[in-house]
């Protein structure tokens, strides 16, 4: 797994929601939290992409850009977003490019796993092993807790 101090996977291209390309690259002079997770539509998964929903507001006030990414295609992440009103995007990485390049795609799936990536395009935080329920809360604490620093 990527490593906290180690630059994020800036050059790998995967499609949002919306069938547009994307990188982090994008993302370079602000913070982001992306959030790896296993799949749309199933119990843990609905749970953490609704904690995260519920506190996006903060995260936006911050300047911080929240993403999340899966081996979900476009389709699904968009009916996913449009069935739980998620105003953040969600990344479709169907061939596990990013996934891999993150450390958190093996053969049973995807390992829940949260990346603070800093305006420089570093790892500045990982949440490993993340629990659904209020994991929005405890991110933005901490995001809240480092920008101020």
């Amino acid at each position: 797994m990527i490593k906290i101090g180690e630059k994020a996977p800036l050059d790998i291209s995967v499609s949002d929601q919306n069938g547009s390309h994307v990188y982090l690259r994008d993302f370079l002079g602000s913070y982001v939290v992306l959030y790896a997770y296993p799949m749309d539509e199933t119990p843990g998964c609905v749970k953490e992409a609704c904690s995260i929903r519920d506190v996006y507001g903060e995260f936006k006030a911050l300047g911080v850009a929240v993403v999340g990414v899966s081996p979900d295609s476009e389709e699904s992440h968009k009916k996913f977003a449009e069935h739980h009103e998620l105003q953040f995007p969600l990344w479709a990485d169907t061939t596990h490019e990013l996934l891999k390049a993150f450390g958190v795609w093996s053969f049973s799936g995807v390992a829940r796993t949260t990346f603070l990536i800093d305006k420089e395009g570093t790892v500045a935080y990982i949440w490993e092993k993340v629990k659904p329920e209020g994991h929005g809360e405890e991110v933005l604490n901490f995001v809240a807790n480092t920008i101020k620093k």
